[in-house]
């Protein structure tokens, strides 16, 4: 098959979703290719969160399609994509009465892994994601923050999913250790060639995860590219309004 016959992992067909009076996305048609990086950006409340819930199923479009490799997706499936799907949402998720190596062992355990293989998936996972040993035998609370992600991160990527979606999976972090976190998840989407959705409002963050860039706003996709696209070819005032208000560092006083 031609490379451009490939239907893509996740794609949204004219996809409308409206929690009450909220109108959540409108009218939204995006495609993701097989292993790509892609970067969903925007204030909050533009439908990021939306787009990524709608491809894991856990919710349903209004109107619309969403496509899995080429098919639209049905309720009999759903069981199968979140198998093959990691998700990592902001500060983690983890159960809190769980340690980090209980809540890695949900869903192995589910599919009947036994201990030694689980353990050994884990110590993989750790060393991928430079967790330090003895934190897998804590309980959240024990954990710092850029632990907690590490493991989400790990619980995300237990199975080896084809692809992984992260919702502001370091927005509850500090500064210090979000940019040793951008770093880390950088290397790891380049080592591991899987299709990734990562969602942001932070444009810097966005551009180093991501050559392509979705820019959205109230429910629609306002701009498609790249960042040199979004900065020297704003689609709209609104993007314009977007850059600008991604603050640098003030320059030095003399």
């Amino acid at each position: 098959m031609a490379a451009d016959t490939v239907p893509p992992a996740f794609a949204l067909h004219e996809v409308s979703k409206r929690y009450g009076a909220v109108q959540a996305l409108e009218q939204v048609d995006l495609a993701f290719h097989r292993g790509s990086t892609t970067a969903l950006i925007g204030s909050s409340g533009s439908g990021k969160s939306t787009v990524l819930r709608l491809l894991l199923g856990l919710d349903r479009p209004d109107q619309g399609v969403v496509s899995i490799d080429g098919n639209a997706l049905q309720p009999s499936q759903l069981l199968a994509l979140r198998l093959r799907t990691g998700y990592v949402i902001q500060d983690g998720g983890l159960f809190p009465h769980l340690t980090g190596l209980e809540n890695l062992t949900l869903q192995p355990r589910q599919l009947g892994w036994d201990k030694h293989r689980i353990v050994e998936r884990a110590a993989e996972l750790a060393e991928l994601t430079h967790l330090p040993a003895d934190a897998l035998g804590r309980y959240p609370a024990e954990l710092s923050g850029g632990q907690r992600q590490r493991i989400a991160l790990m619980r995300g990527l237990m199975l080896d999913p084809d692809a992984l979606l992260l919702d502001e999976p370091l927005g509850a972090l500090d500064p210090i250790v979000r940019h040793e976190l951008q770093d880390e998840l950088k290397r790891i989407f380049d080592r591991l060639g899987k299709t990734v959705l990562i969602v942001t409002h932070d444009l810097a963050e966005a551009a180093w995860f991501a050559e392509r860039l979705i820019l959205m706003n109230e429910g629609r996709v306002i701009q498609d590219g790249q960042l040199n696209d979004l900065r020297q070819h704003p689609a709209s005032d609104f993007v314009r309004q977007f850059i600008a208000a991604q603050r640098s560092l003030p320059a030095v006083r003399a």
